[in-house]
């Protein structure tokens, strides 16, 4: 592929890998004056140390158009101890906010901690992200590594998006116009070959600029495989990410690299939703928990700054190395309602981070400031080839239906999900189901009464639709015996999913009681579990619809993978689509679902 301006661009600020690493083993860092211990902020190049911005964000997931309703706000603490809501994200946004950031700061790098692509709204993921990777070429990213949805679509898919070229089967979707790939590197650290037992993509990078050279290592969450399709990491294996970026550190260390930054699409449960809290309070890094509290505690010193994400969350913590020193672990929400900026002091001299000097701040990405006009043109193209089937009305509401900004475990667009899978799959030619459930992190969005564009209020369109349920995941029918059933509740709060439990939604029908006063598999009350005020009998069979995502034990739920009688129907999508147009009309649209089907005791 011809080498473009900005492609030569990225390939001066970026070299990766052994053999260019190797070369710069060979070049000395700047010599500096005797004594100098000044800060270069400005870029003069004769100070001590300098201030290196590093801009960073995660999990994207392909929101050019601002997120709709609550899933398109973030929550700030005020002085008083009140809080208010901000609209946020948008990648009109997150560009002027970027840009604004850079400005002044010539020691600028911006890095992301995958998911940028994957679960994708219409305009997006209609035409597999194309449109995403060249917004994130525009708004000059520098570096992420993969997420877990990076391999929605497979690996070779994934390879098309870094290298570029054509769809093999969509083909390309605009005249005279090959998708040229990404500008900057995709990592993969921790994701190798089966067969060959090499990394996929990079493992790492060096960012350098004027002597200044920084490391990136980047990685995706050891379990991807429980949360991607089989399909989707056939012929893969995932590593420890510990060991993994430990490995690529030491290595970077060899080749004169002492300033490293790993990317982890992995993340944390914040002890506040809200974006601004003290992390850091009582101490060091006891606002967060969850699985990279106990990943920092385990990465090499030699890495001075950890940018992750996955959990969707929001924080700026310390958290104490192997060594006791602080370091920086921060994550971004998503969708690019935020972006982190930190700054990290380099040390000339020694070519290391001066971790005391490190600061960093989540900032909001607010809508009242100027669109880049650049995303404006990029989203209005893409929008125009969308159109004919993006506007298209597929149903109505009388109200918001939250699914994904719910805040409890069971939500409204959770129990509308399940009862349109139960409808589809219950007819005894396409299933026979009697329960249906879905899994929460297959509900993308939420359904907001008030109209996106000119379809009018309560009025729900295909692309809407499609932003709730974008995966396109076909409807399964398996038996499982009442015992199977009960064990696979017990999943959703013990095991993988203790700690971040995974409440299934719920069809109509089938309730039961949540006690999280309990811990582990207690937590559901057995005798609570009932189909149409029926107790479940363990050794009764009942035909169960979910999702192949669900059915092949996805999201740890192993039970499910020992249901028999397997029947595929038709997708989750077309099944909301027929339920829409069933129940709902202009002038009887359809009413939020109650979401009181599981009792929870707190």
């Amino acid at each position: 592929m011809p080498a473009t301006p900005q492609r030569r661009r990225a390939a001066r600020r970026f070299t990766a890998g052994a053999a260019v690493l190797a070369a710069a083993a060979g070049v000395l860092t700047a010599a500096l004056p005797a004594g100098a211990e000044t800060t270069d902020r400005h870029g003069g190049g004769h100070g001590r140390t300098v201030d290196v911005q590093l801009l960073s964000f995660n999990d994207f997931h392909g929101n050019l158009e601002p997120p709709a309703g609550s899933s398109g706000q973030v929550t700030e603490q005020n002085a008083d101890g009140s809080t208010t809501k901000i609209d946020a994200g948008g990648v009109e946004y997150l560009a002027t906010s970027l840009r604004k950031a850079r400005k002044d700061n010539p020691y600028s790098v911006t890095a992301a901690a995958g998911d940028m692509i994957g679960a994708s709204p219409l305009v997006s993921g209609l035409f597999h992200d194309e449109p995403t990777i060249e917004a994130m070429n525009k708004l000059d990213l520098d570096v992420t590594s993969v997420g877990n949805h990076e391999f929605d679509e497979g690996r070779a898919e994934l390879a098309r998006m870094q290298k570029g070229g054509c769809h093999p089967k969509d083909g390309c979707f605009e005249d005279g116009k090959v998708f040229k790939g990404a500008d900057f590197p995709y990592l993969a650290a921790n994701v190798t070959d089966e067969k060959t037992g090499k990394p996929i993509l990079k493992p790492y990078t060096i960012w350098k600029k004027h002597g200044v050279k920084i490391g990136f290592i980047g990685v995706t969450l050891e379990g991807t495989p429980d949360v991607v399709s089989a399909e989707g990491v056939k012929g893969l294996k995932f590593h420890d990410e510990i060991k993994t970026v430990n490995k690529y550190a030491k290595e970077l260390e060899r080749r004169g690299v002492k300033s490293i930054v790993a990317l982890i699409h992995e993340g944390g449960s914040p002890a506040s939703p809200n974006y601004n809290y003290d992390c850091d309070s009582p101490g060091p890094g006891d606002g967060i928990s969850g699985p990279i509290s106990d990943i920092a505690k385990g990465i090499t010193p030699k890495v001075d700054a950890l940018v992750t994400g996955h959990t969707h969350q929001a924080y700026v913590c310390t958290v104490p190395d192997p060594d006791g020193k602080p370091r920086m672990v921060t994550s971004a929400s998503s969708f690019g309602k935020l972006y982190t900026d930190t700054t990290l002091t380099y040390d000339r001299r020694s070519g290391d981070i001066v971790r005391t000097k490190v600061d960093s701040a989540n900032h909001v990405v607010r809508r009242d400031q100027p669109k880049a006009e650049d995303m404006t043109s990029l989203i209005k193209r893409w929008d125009k080839l969308a159109a004919p089937i993006a506007g298209r009305p597929i149903g109505y509401i009388s109200a918001d239906i939250p699914g994904r900004g719910a805040t409890t475990p069971e939500t409204p667009l959770g129990d509308l999900i399940s009862d349109a899978q139960l409808e589809a799959m219950a007819p005894a030619d396409k299933g026979g189901a009697q329960i249906a459930l879905m899994n929460p992190g297959g509900i993308r969005s939420d359904l907001v009464h008030k109209a996106s564009g000119g379809e009018g209020d309560g009025v729900v369109t295909y692309g809407e639709g499609f932003t709730v349920q974008p995966f396109t995941n076909m409807m399964t029918a398996i038996d499982l015996t009442g015992e199977q059933l009960i064990t696979a509740l017990q999943q959703q709060v013990s095991g993988a999913n203790e700690a971040s439990p995974r409440i299934l939604q719920v069809s109509k029908g089938f309730t039961y009681t949540l006690d999280m006063t309990k811990s582990g598999a207690d937590r559901v009350v057995k005798d609570s579990v009932k189909l149409d005020g029926e107790a479940i009998d363990p050794a009764k069979t009942y035909r169960v619809a979910m999702n192949e995502f669900l059915s092949g034990g996805g999201d740890g739920f192993a039970a499910f993978k020992e249901g028999k009688n397997k029947l595929v129907g038709k997708s989750d999508l077309e099944a909301l689509i027929a339920y829409f147009g069933e129940h709902s009309s202009a002038s009887e649209p359809l009413a939020p679902p109650k979401a009181d089907r599981i009792e929870v005791v707190k």
